[in-house]
């Protein structure tokens, strides 16, 4: 008798479990236990948490890609001007080669010009000046005339202007400055005539 009693509690547990309307089941198996075709509030809830989290997930992406962006533009602007002004240095201390070449040139004047020796140092200052120029390195010339401007040059002195237009102005260049790209390698050494 027990081992019966045992069954039929077994079959009343069984049929309570079983549902016997297949929406339902179908409900059961969603995870929709809420037993109609509206959602519930909690379950609006959560949707509109995760619409929220989406939305700065989004906003956190689109920050981090711009300031990636950002990043890499500058790092490959930073590595070009690298590039240009990498031997900058050297530039700079072959600048006194040149001058020592100009003025030997003054000092040698125009009848000079026939000695052998002469145009061979002519040949060599003006190679010299072809391969600065390839590597970006551009004199600052025609300045006699000009308004001094201190982001170019270095004023070393005041004179007299000879003419009343020259007041203020560029009277002399002491020695010639040059420019890298857009950056000055060195300042021109200038006479202001006042």
């Amino acid at each position: 008798m027990e081992e019966k009693d045992k069954l039929e509690k077994e079959e009343e547990v069984n049929n309570t479990e079983t549902v016997e309307n297949p929406k339902e089941e179908a409900q059961m198996a969603s995870g929709d236990v809420s037993g109609g075709d509206n959602t519930s509030e909690s379950e609006e809830d959560d949707e509109d948490k995760l619409a929220k989290e989406n939305e700065e997930l989004k906003d956190k992406y689109v920050r981090l890609y711009s300031e990636f962006e950002n990043y890499r533009r500058r790092t490959a602007k930073e590595r070009l001007d690298l590039i240009k002004t990498a031997s900058e240095d050297v530039l700079k201390e072959l600048l006194p080669v040149l001058d020592d070449f100009e003025r030997a040139f003054k000092a040698e004047g125009d009848g000079a010009e026939d000695n052998k020796a002469s145009e061979g140092s002519r040949l060599i200052y003006n190679k010299m000046v072809k391969i600065l120029a390839s590597k970006g390195l551009e004199p600052m010339d025609g300045l006699v005339g000009k308004e001094f401007d201190a982001e170019y040059h270095e004023a070393i002195t005041q004179i007299p202007a000879p003419s009343e237009e020259l007041k203020g102005k560029i009277v002399d260049v002491v020695e010639k400055g040059y420019t890298l790209g857009d950056k000055v390698v060195r300042y021109a050494k200038v006479v202001i005539g006042n």
